[in-house]
């Protein structure tokens, strides 16, 4: 509850001194002083209503935040104390000569996070935008991933030291390994490497020794995956395991885990991927909720992933939904629970599943 302020204190003005003469106030004046009260009250009023709908969701405690994002964590503290934004670009299958223009009108907009891969093959021209951008370099959290090709520890740092001179930087903020799977020699995969990431990840641990790594984790592992490799004795446990996460693909029993087990979960796809955002747009909880609120959907669903504790991904090249993207707020709680209940009841939509194109005889997800 908001407490107003006393406006009148009558033992106050009793001490007021007199000419002997009943002091009559002039009309002009006592009109504008209680038209100021009225609107003082009124501003009042509606502040106080409009905090008790923004009330701060238990799935973002402990977060730091670092700019008004309206009760959501504009950033979450990792391990290692650096703090990633909560919100990024992502640049996945943005196309040559305008993934650089995204990254821009990204910056633009106030996005201090850019997440891209060594695949992504747009490196050098999302390295180009940086630096036109103006934006100092600490001032932006650049993510890049290893890929499959070159989990083997002799061929990592090589694979980095690409990334890093694409990109135009000394150092990567964040380093992921791609996908639990190691291919080398023209083979479907390394079964050794991919059963047991642990000399892999001993190597990424190197690279944050030298300083050409801040932070490192892990995209698309799922709990069997995730538990096999921190059973091994690390040095630096994963700070992030980046994942497909939407409205579709809740993945609930991921996150939980990940909550107990102090990492943090990054959704990459989080309005749908393979043609589902616009199934996602017009979901009828996301509809009512961005009607209700003034909102658009997918602010409706970035707002409602990043309550959750999540860092969100969305990829755009058109600027106009970048900045759209950017402007999440708190959903009042009783219409994150109605969303989560929604996204969570249905039957999970199949994930992006790369596991036959690769030619492997197993599931990457099982």
């Amino acid at each position: 509850m908001i407490k107003l302020p006393r406006i009148f204190n009558s033992a106050r003005y009793e001490a007021l001194p007199t000419n002997d003469k009943p002091l009559t106030p002039r009309p002009r004046r006592t009109f504008l002083r209680v038209l100021l009260i009225a609107l003082l009250m009124l501003g009042l009023f509606f502040g106080a209503k409009h905090a008790s709908r923004r009330a701060p969701s238990p799935y973002t405690t402990g977060a730091s935040i670092h700019r008004n994002l309206t009760s959501l964590p504009s950033h979450y503290t990792l391990p290692s104390g650096d703090k990633i934004p909560s919100v990024a670009l992502g640049v996945w299958r943005a196309r040559p000569n305008e993934v650089g223009k995204a990254v821009k009108a990204a910056l633009k907009a106030g996005y201090r996070h850019i997440d891209g891969a060594w695949v992504y093959r747009n490196e050098a021209e999302v390295g180009q935008a940086l630096r036109e951008s103006g934006v100092p370099r600490e001032d932006v959290w650049i993510t890049s991933k290893l890929w499959n090709t070159f989990h083997a520890p002799e061929d990592i740092e090589p694979a980095l030291d690409d990334s890093l001179a694409k990109l135009g930087t000394d150092y990567l903020d964040m380093y992921l390994i791609h996908w639990p799977l190691a291919k080398k020699d023209g083979k479907p995969y390394d079964k050794d490497l991919t059963h047991n990431p642990y000399p892999t990840w001993q190597k990424l641990e190197e690279m944050v020794e030298k300083g050409k790594v801040r932070n490192i984790g892990v995209s698309n592992f799922n709990i069997r995956r995730l538990e096999n490799l921190t059973s091994n004795p690390l040095k630096i446990r994963p700070a992030v395991n980046q994942v497909e996460i939407s409205y579709w693909i809740p993945q609930p029993e991921l996150l939980q885990w990940a909550k107990e087990n102090d990492m943090l979960l990054e959704a990459y796809s989080p309005l749908g991927s393979e043609g589902r955002v616009r199934d996602t747009l017009k979901v009828r909880e996301v509809q009512e909720i961005a009607k209700e609120l003034g909102m658009t959907p997918a602010q409706v669903v970035i707002s409602w992933l990043v309550q959750r504790g999540l860092v969100v991904l969305p990829k755009s090249v058109t600027p106009a939904r970048i900045v759209e993207n950017f402007q999440v707020s708190a959903l009042p709680q009783e219409l994150f629970d109605k969303l989560e209940k929604a996204a969570t009841s249905h039957k999970p939509y199949p994930r992006l599943n790369p596991s036959r194109g690769w030619g492997i005889d197993f599931d990457i997800f099982d």
